[in-house]
């Protein structure tokens, strides 16, 4: 018996965490964070909006965020258009991408780059008759052959100079990179591209498949040169240490930070989504750190259907059961979104952004302690835009991290033992 449709007074027994359904319309919506919290009921765009809210809510709270971005961003041009801004307001931490990424994103910086403009092209052309005009082709961006080998000489060029002979982590070697393709695209006047931006906000660069990329492939030239004795080259990654890097990393961010935990926000799968959810199993599993948590926010955005089984595909939740999210915040802070994140993350990047902008003219006229009190995500949105500036800390981080490894290492030694 429904004891509604005997007393018409009752309310019906919705699940009490179920938010009211709202459907404002879009005539209403002066901006677009209003217009994605207000007038995306459901279906997919219900989706969205909870991707918006729980990025507004993360970032309103002063969460540090790490990034996971998989896909040619910089060679398509995303980095200039929303990337780079998002990364520029001190609300994440780190980077977790490709060598490709690093790698084309100092094409437009070259010498030669306004004689080999990026095109749009056909994604079903004739790749035939690309091929014959030397044109190289990524999905509908297009440019020519030769900026590829410009771009080989000067990587060759910038890994042979002295400050890279010696053995480092990659998140060094990146460093390393930005600051030479900041120094030519300021040569060059060209836009400042991602490697740069991270290089001047100390922001760590992770690439889990380091030689899975042209950066590599022309180290391993002139190791192979070397190895002939043609020349002296020393540069080497160190990937044991970089490794342990992005666990201080995850730890700093448990233990040092006042929310007492990071959030992620994934774009596309594959190793750059791997790599960056890896710290807490590393720590927790694999080198005993019992009271180590998960992101405390998981948002990502991803194309690849649940079903196939893909690591791409993987929602937050699956991560729950390897540690990787929180398992006690993760039904309210966690999202996944089916879409092709070039479709979705200008609309998402501009919202976050226009709101940061009124919060800061906000700020200039009732001060920062009143506006706190009126919209206590303000701080958040407003922290310090140079951001955390991990990489200066980097040997002080490892430092506090080696030094509670050392306090466990008693159990790790006893595991060794047959």
């Amino acid at each position: 018996m429904n004891p509604t449709r005997n007393n018409p007074g009752s309310k019906s027994s919705c699940p009490a965490a179920s938010p009211e359904l709202t459907h404002r319309p879009v005539t209403e919506m002066r901006h677009l964070d209003q217009l994605l919290l207000g007038s995306f009921p459901s279906f997919g765009g219900a989706y969205l909006r909870r991707v918006y809210q729980l990025l507004e809510e993360a970032i309103g709270r002063g969460v540090p965020m790490t990034l996971a971005i998989s896909g040619p961003v910089t060679a398509s041009g995303q980095h200039l258009a929303w990337l780079n801004p998002l990364l520029d307001t001190g609300w994440f931490c780190l980077l977790s991408t490709t060598d490709a990424v690093c790698y084309h994103d100092g094409h437009r910086g070259l010498d030669s780059a306004k004689d080999h403009p990026f095109h749009e092209v056909p994604i079903f052309g004739d790749d035939g008759a690309l091929r014959d005009e030397r044109t190289i082709r990524i999905t509908d961006i297009g440019f020519d052959e030769d900026l590829l080998l410009d771009q080989d000489q000067m990587i060759s060029r910038v890994l042979m100079q002295p400050e890279f002979q010696r053995r480092m982590t990659g998140t060094e070697m990146r460093s390393l990179l930005g600051a030479a393709f900041a120094k030519q695209e300021q040569r060059t006047q060209a836009p400042e591209g991602l490697m740069a931006l991270c290089h001047r906000k100390a922001m760590p660069v992770f690439v889990g498949a380091p030689s899975d990329g042209s950066v590599f492939l022309n180290s391993m030239k002139l190791w192979a040169l070397a190895r002939l004795g043609e020349i002296d080259y020393k540069f080497e990654l160190d990937l044991h240490e970089e490794v342990l890097e992005s666990c201080a990393y995850h730890w700093w961010g448990c233990n040092e930070t006042e929310t007492k935990g990071l959030g992620t926000l994934v774009l596309g799968g594959g190793v750059p989504k791997n790599f960056n959810l890896q710290p807490e199993p590393a720590l927790a599993q694999v080198l005993g750190f019992e009271e180590v948590r998960g992101y405390l926010y998981d948002v990502q955005i991803t194309s690849a259907p649940v079903t196939d089984g893909s690591l791409s595909s993987c929602p937050p939740s699956e991560a729950v059961t390897w540690g990787k999210v929180d398992k006690d915040l993760y039904t309210s802070t966690t999202e996944s979104l089916q879409a092709d994140y070039s479709m979705v993350m200008p609309f998402l990047a501009k919202a976050l952004l226009d709101k940061r902008a009124r919060l800061q003219a906000l700020q200039v006229e009732l001060g920062p302690e009143e506006l706190a009190r009126r919209h206590p995500e303000a701080p958040g949105f407003l922290r310090d835009p140079d951001g955390y500036r991990l990489l200066d800390q980097r040997a002080e981080l490892l430092g506090k991290l080696e030094k509670e490894l050392k306090q466990r290492s008693a159990g790790l030694l006893k595991d060794l033992r047959p």
